[in-house]
């Protein structure tokens, strides 16, 4: 009998890769091995006619686990196979098994030799064979394809398996030390101590926490309605640290605060999974029967309200749904009035306007619902900032509708810094009644997004004219960023949840595209307003730098100031125009 030789480790020329073999040899002492040298894979492979080939193998199933490497804990796939017990047994060689990391492209290649001269086992079995110990990265998803030696002259016997290694937060693969240098058994075992100084009227909350041993910084932030404040923490060779937020009662206008603590780990780096808890103040607050009736009376005045603009909006419905559908491809129409939930970043009057404008083209010219803050300070200051867009935000997820994320340079630089730059405030959001919401957007719907098994309910875009895409923060490019208003269109078919390009033919929406889109009043008011921030932009390169107030205090403190300071104001003649019509035409949010 003629015997392959071998067992044989092989990568790419100049490829460091971690897809190998744990041991850099298999288990040779396998029954039925003949013997396990190092050869190359890629030599030229033994051929027979297809009548004297042996049959392909038979798949027996993988196992992922961890095992303990010379560096420490890694993860690793077993795979098993049977060969068939027909009369070709004996002109089995050996088999061929290549495993290529579809992620990277990286693959080894494994072979083994075999001396059998019976059909079956010695227990009377099939025979068996496995290799064991490959060292696979969590969350790859890998191509295992095995053949037996010799090879068919014709045909392919060859076996194929896609698997799919679990992420880091499967128990079994947890404990290997590229998911602790993620954060996998991270438990912070958050801890909160309020104190209340009545004679100067302030809070203190003092946060405790486990530090973990591949994270040397943390970033730790506290939300209420109108409040955010952030600080980082190194852990210097502690194992547990303390964080003290003081300030005062007035900007608190509820009784929770939301705490998150973010990990900047040495494999995720700023895009760790954080911790997140809810702190209730009521506990520690003086009597508030008076601020218990008033958010009472404020319920009650907000439902009716609703109540009213419902029935109103019933009465005399504004019908531009119907408008839009008319003008919708044959084959598919608006089955329901859609709703798009606005986040964006107050960058300027003018930006403010470019917004307002496109919120009032979705409304008349597409028939859709908008969902503005701008629009909903009522129920804001009831709920708070937090609980508004989680609430929104579970409303969308659990419908068709959808969250437009407009992205801008106010939008990248609070995305720094919540992962630990320098805090950004911004004149608008000091002049805005609902304060800078980017931020806790942001804090709230990024988990949201990046664990999301698709990502059919966010829509992140950017005006080309006067943003980039280098304003898109970076857990956003894992999706589509549409360039408006040149892919509006292409945008709007994402908020009817239909494809523009289908078999044979491309859907097209009259009055939605670049060149059509500013015919009609709304569409002409938003092109004005986006050459007019552009014009502005020309003449005047550091307006962003403008923007920004220079203060170390908290957004709530920031609103404070602006009310009793004078600020640089701006013609908002076009936004008051927008809040009046937007507000007597939408449907309320």
């Amino acid at each position: 009998m003629i015997h392959v030789p071998f067992f044989c480790f092989f990568l790419p020329a100049g490829v460091s890769s971690t897809l190998r073999i744990l041991d850099k040899r298999p288990d040779c002492n396998q029954q039925g091995l003949d013997n396990c040298k190092i050869n190359n894979c890629s030599d030229k492979r033994m051929v027979a006619p297809r009548i004297h080939a042996p049959k392909g193998p038979e798949w027996d199933g993988e196992h992922v686990g961890v095992w303990m490497d010379k560096h420490g804990p890694v993860s690793v796939m077993n795979v098993t196979w049977k060969i068939y017990s027909d009369g070709n047994v004996t002109a089995l060689c050996g088999s061929e098994i290549n495993i290529l990391d579809e992620s990277t492209n990286q693959s080894i290649c494994v072979q083994y030799s075999y001396k059998l001269s019976k059909q079956q086992n010695p227990n009377y079995c099939m025979w068996t064979f496995s290799l064991d110990g490959v060292v696979v990265e969590p969350g790859h998803t890998y191509m295992v394809s095995l053949l037996n030696l010799p090879e068919p002259d014709i045909g392919d016997y060859r076996f194929r398996k896609q698997i799919t290694i679990p992420g880091c937060g499967d128990k079994e693969i947890e404990k290997a030390q590229i998911c602790m240098e993620n954060g996998s058994l991270w438990d912070p075992h958050m801890t909160t101590a309020v104190t209340l100084n009545k004679e100067h009227k302030r809070f203190s909350i003092v946060v405790g926490f486990e530090a973990a041993p591949y994270s040397e910084r943390y970033q730790v932030s506290i939300q209420s309605h109108g409040f955010y404040y952030s600080t980082n923490v190194s852990k210097e060779n502690r194992s547990s640290l303390n964080v003290t937020f003081e300030f005062g009662w007035w900007p608190l206008s509820q009784c929770e605060m939301f705490l998150m603590i973010q990990p900047f780990f040495i494999r995720c780096k700023n895009d760790c999974e954080h911790k997140n808890k809810t702190i209730d103040l009521c506990p520690d607050y003086p009597p508030r029967t008076f601020i218990i009736k008033a958010t009472v009376g404020l319920l009650v005045i907000g439902g009716c309200l609703a109540c009213l603009l419902w029935s109103a909006s019933q009465k005399d419905p504004v019908n531009t749904a119907s408008s839009a559908a008319k003008q919708l491809p044959e084959g598919f129409q608006v089955q329901e009035r859609k709703r798009v939930l606005v986040i964006y970043s107050l960058d300027h009057p003018l930006y403010k306007t470019i917004v307002l404008k496109l919120c009032a083209f979705l409304v008349t010219k597409c028939g859709t619902e908008v969902v503005l803050d701008l629009f909903d300070s009522t129920r804001l200051g009831v709920l708070g900032s937090i609980q508004w867009l989680d609430w929104h935000r579970e409303q969308i997820e659990s419908s068709s509708d959808k969250i437009l994320i407009l992205c801008s340079r106010g939008v990248q630089a609070k995305w720094r810094a919540m992962c630990g730059d320098k805090q950004v405030f911004l004149r608008e959001d000091a002049r805005s009644p609902v304060g800078d919401m980017l931020s806790p957007a942001l804090f709230l719907m990024i988990p949201h997004f990046i664990r999301s098994a698709s990502f059919e309910k966010y829509i992140v875009a950017y005006f080309g004219d006067v943003c980039s895409e280098e304003d898109v923060p970076s857990p956003f490019n894992i999706t589509v960023r549409y360039k408006l208003m040149k892919q509006f269109e292409e945008l709007f078919f994402r908020i009817l949840d239909t494809e523009k390009h289908e078999p044979g033919k491309v859907n097209h929406i009259e009055g939605l595209s670049e060149n059509e889109y500013h015919h009609c009043p709304s569409g002409r008011a938003l092109r004005d307003a986006i050459e007019a921030f552009h014009a502005h932009q020309l003449e005047n390169p550091q307006w962003f730098e403008d923007e920004l107030l220079e203060s170390s205090k908290t957004s709530a403190e920031i609103c404070y100031d602006a009310e009793t300071t004078t600020l640089i104001t701006y013609s908002l003649t076009d936004s008051t125009q927008d809040f009046t019509w937007l507000k007597k035409n939408m449907q309320p949010a």
